[in-house]
């Protein structure tokens, strides 16, 4: 009778408590309180490059590491064209490039007809804010759809960078990454009674490659080891590849390159395992881990953090040596791949990792079903949001690739293609007297056999061609012809 009446008291003192704190989480979690985000994006950002990813022994990323320990890691993100402006755009609109009127840098801004990130979620009672880089069309001015803007020219600068923050224009001494980021954590600390979407879209790491001053003499005996892809001959790859790499993929140099002989494959340099440019590139990500610890950090203090959604992101990947390339836009595996992380207390499982190929075309549908909105039918991606809670869904098999030619380096050609979860088929339009390509990622993931012309591969080319077409049509793909640069010339070879 003792005992009973000890475990009648304990059930007495301990159920209220259960009640509270059910109570309490109720309320964090309640259908009428949507959650705040914070999108920090890189530029140029390889998808390997974190501590985490073991690549690079030699740098530490605790901050961004800790992130992929609390939210989840996505092992397959993808960019739809990678390029800074294209992807920007296709992450505020849902949509493709050719779609949403971001055809190439510096071109313009999203097409007004097609659906746009901020403005919805302002519809849905959300205050906005974009700090960065903007990089479409040109002009620093604040962009309709945001309560608060910062942001510069074009690519800006890492070092007294010139500012426009709400149409004020004025200089700020110091270091852009660590600007960005106190201007972010003032913002999030106004008072507000509304939920918040901030995107800190950050210049750091594109070129020229810069660290902050702090960090400019970082892991000096450091080696990076090389790729396996590095000694990438070209030597069954299209003719115009070759061409550029021997002669120059920019305008000037291009346009002169026409006629030159062309080998039939290349040697490769050999490898610099200090190669400067490299080591200032991971110097840059310093800051940027730096960056995401201030904002943890004032939002945990604010007490946000078990509201507050945080996608963390690159525009692009980078080659950063692989193929013997320092670029992107091509559609090889380091230039579409993309770090991808997302947090989210509660909803998303700490630790967790998903494989499906998720897209930059995704974020802008799932931050609005996350803020209880209405997907528009325009977008084309697809809302994360079952992948994220780990729920079963019919996911993609397969996704379009586009890029189209620019004036500034017309050595990258127009090019559409497909990627599956094993294979790769990609066509260059304009080169009719080319080759294309064709890769089996599986066996060969660092894609240096092009077996487009390779016995035993009819079948499979056949079925990569008809899926692409598939999916041009299911997208309602086109080359806007924005730049045919030399066109008459490319027929000719």
């Amino acid at each position: 009778m003792k005992y009973y009446a000890g475990k009648q008291y304990f059930l007495l003192l301990i159920i209220p408590i259960c009640i509270a704190v059910a109570c309490s989480d109720s309320k964090n979690r309640s259908n009428d309180e949507k959650p705040n985000f914070v999108f920090m994006l890189t530029d140029d950002q390889a998808w390997n490059v974190l501590g985490k990813d073991g690549r690079y022994t030699f740098i530490q990323t605790p901050n961004l590491d800790q992130l992929s320990r609390e939210g989840m890691v996505f092992e397959n993100a993808f960019v739809t064209t990678s390029l800074c402006s294209p992807s920007r755009a296709c992450f505020m609109t849902g949509c493709y490039a050719h779609k949403h009127g971001v055809y190439i840098n510096s071109y313009g801004d999203p097409d007004p007809d097609v659906p746009f990130l901020p403005e919805i979620l302002r519809e849905r009672g959300y205050e906005t804010a974009f700090l960065g880089k903007w990089h479409m069309k040109h002009g620093s001015e604040p962009r309709n759809g945001f309560d608060y803007w910062l942001s510069f020219d074009g690519q800006g600068k890492y070092i007294d960078p010139p500012l426009n923050e709400n149409g004020r224009e004025f200089t700020e001494k110091g270091y852009i990454t660590d600007i960005l980021t106190d201007y972010a954590i003032r913002w999030i600390k106004e008072p507000r009674d509304k939920p918040f979407c901030l995107f800190l879209w950050h210049k750091a790491v594109h070129a020229p490659f810069t660290p902050a001053p702090r960090d400019s003499a970082a892991f000096p005996d450091a080696r990076i080891p090389e790729y396996d892809n590095w000694y990438d001959t070209m030597e069954d790859k299209p003719e115009w590849l070759r061409r550029g790499w021997m002669y120059g993929v920019h305008n000037k140099p291009w346009r002169e390159s026409a006629g030159k002989p062309v080998p039939a494959k290349i040697e490769p340099h050999p490898w610099d395992p200090r190669d400067p440019r490299w080591m200032n590139y991971l110097r840059a990500m310093l800051a940027v881990d730096k960056s995401y610890a201030d904002i943890s950090k004032c939002i945990e203090e604010m007490k946000l953090d078990d509201n507050t959604i945080i996608i963390f992101g690159s525009d692009n990947g980078f080659f950063l040596g692989s193929h013997q390339r320092g670029d992107k836009r091509l559609m090889y595996e380091e230039s579409l791949r993309i770090p991808l992380i997302i947090k989210y207390p509660g909803v998303i499982e700490a630790g967790s990792k998903n494989n499906e190929m998720v897209l930059n075309i995704d974020i802008a549908p799932t931050l609005i079903e996350f803020a209880g909105g209405q997907i528009p039918n325009a977008m084309q991606g697809k809302s994360m949001v079952p992948l994220l809670k780990n729920k079963d869904t019919r996911w993609r098999k397969s996704f379009l690739y586009e890029y189209f030619q620019e004036s500034y380096a017309p050595g990258f050609v127009t090019a559409v293609g497909v990627r599956t979860e094993n294979y790769k088929y990609i066509e260059y339009p304009q080169m009719i007297n080319d080759i294309n390509e064709l890769y089996d990622l599986k066996n060969d993931p660092g894609e240096m056999k092009n077996l487009i012309n390779s016995p035993g591969y009819e079948d499979l080319k056949t079925e990569m061609k008809k899926e692409l077409e598939r999916i041009k049509k299911e997208i309602g793909y086109y080359d806007p012809g924005v730049y045919d640069f030399d066109l008459e010339y490319m027929k000719s070879k």
